[in-house]
């Protein structure tokens, strides 16, 4: 494989050459890697296009729409920030990170569903019991998670953008919190640690969580107990960011964040029939650097981040949380002095599709492209022979 590939190069010679023996994946991890291999490929057909300027015909394969698939989710990404642009408000807004310790990882790997649902649950309880608690004022959460560190090993953590304020209590006006600063940090940290470690015990208790392999011996309560314990010692780190210099710079934040996997087509830099190597931020230098993986640990470590089937990644809270969303953000705006927001053009294919349909032609570069007819799986590999031939 040439130099750049896309992530569905890579996994394409992993579904049918002998370096997948080595790999053990879920139904959902496997059901991931045949996704992005396909994708834009004429396994999953297409459309026929023809130009209307120089008359020869240009085949568009689908795209996977899977949300793992760095392809698909750009247009998904811009979709999902027009349509969020309408909850913005004229006020200071906070990033904040939830990161869970890496001695949790292993319990992580094997109750996925649990753990994540108790990160959000646990990390947006803490912001909205500190809202309360110092602002007496009910605040508003978005929250993403991200599995993943550059090295595409294990990093659990949540990143939040939080109101820079919030109503009050009493609903009767708009509390502000300081433009440059919300909570501190140390006192996030002290309860987010506290609220997780109480629901792993909780889930242990009810018997939910899972203990599998190198992991049995945690099953015993005396060797979980042991296990919280030293989870407890360490400082939990919630991280606070600069705050952002007004609300359309939040919008253009979250788009490098809502819809990111574990890693972009722009990060591989190479690829062979054995190895592939990426591009990686070494934070404790502040420099890029290569690593080179063989092919199935490149892929065993990509599908660390699949997430469950239907899971929600991206969550809100608080004032912002879906179920009466409208009424109290125009609850917000009226103790704001703000005007309503602007009504949103009506949802083209553009905006609907995670890959626009083409309109310049690939031949002769003229905006001339006329879709001519859709073509079905079975019949796009012989048209693009054919194509290719002519």
């Amino acid at each position: 494989m040439t130099s750049s590939p896309t992530l569905g190069q890579v996994l394409r010679p992993v579904l049918k050459g002998p370096s997948s023996a080595p790999l053990r994946l879920s139904p959902e991890q496997w059901k991931t890697v045949r996704a992005l291999a396909a994708c834009r490929t004429s396994v999953l057909g297409g459309q026929l296009f023809q130009c209307a300027h120089c008359q020869r015909e240009h085949f568009v394969a689908h795209s996977c729409r899977n949300r793992h698939c760095p392809q698909c989710q750009g247009g998904l990404a811009v979709a999902w920030l027009e349509r969020q642009e309408a909850a913005l408000l004229p006020i200071a807004y906070f990033h904040l990170v939830f990161t869970l310790p890496h001695t949790l990882n292993g319990l992580i790997r094997q109750n996925r569903r649990a753990l994540f649902q108790l990160l959000f649950d646990s990390a947006s309880q803490t912001l909205l019991k500190f809202g309360e608690g110092r602002l007496q004022a009910q605040i508003g959460v978005t929250a993403v998670l991200h599995t993943w560190s550059q090295t595409l090993l294990d990093h659990y953590h949540l990143h939040c953008i939080v109101t820079g304020g919030g109503v009050a209590l009493d609903g009767q006006r708009w509390v502000h919190s300081s433009s440059h600063y919300l909570f501190p940090v140390q006192a996030l940290s002290r309860m987010f640690r506290g609220k997780f470690l109480a629901g792993l015990q909780a889930l242990f208790d009810e018997g939910t969580l899972e203990f599998h392999g190198a992991l049995a011996p945690w099953a015993r309560p005396s060797q979980f107990a042991s296990l919280l314990k030293e989870a407890a010692r360490t400082q939990w780190v919630v991280y606070a960011k600069r705050p952002f210099a007004g609300p359309k710079q939040v919008l253009a934040y979250l788009s490098g964040y809502t819809h990111r996997v574990a890693i972009s087509n722009r990060r591989l830099l190479s690829a062979d029939a054995h190895t592939v190597s990426f591009d990686y931020k070494d934070y404790a230098k502040t420099t890029h650097k290569t690593m080179t993986l063989n092919t199935p640990e490149f892929v065993r470590r990509f599908c660390l981040h699949v997430l469950p089937e239907r899971f929600v990644k991206i969550r809100h809270y608080g004032l912002l949380a879906n179920r009466q969303r409208q009424k109290r953000l125009a609850c917000a705006r009226a103790l704001l002095g703000a005007s309503p927001p602007a009504v949103p053009e009506p949802a083209t294919q553009k905006q609907t599709r995670a890959e626009p349909s083409p309109t310049c032609c690939p031949f002769c570069h003229q905006p001339a492209l006329v879709l001519v007819r859709e073509v079905a799986p079975g019949h796009a590999a012989r048209l693009v022979a054919v194509l290719d031939s002519s």
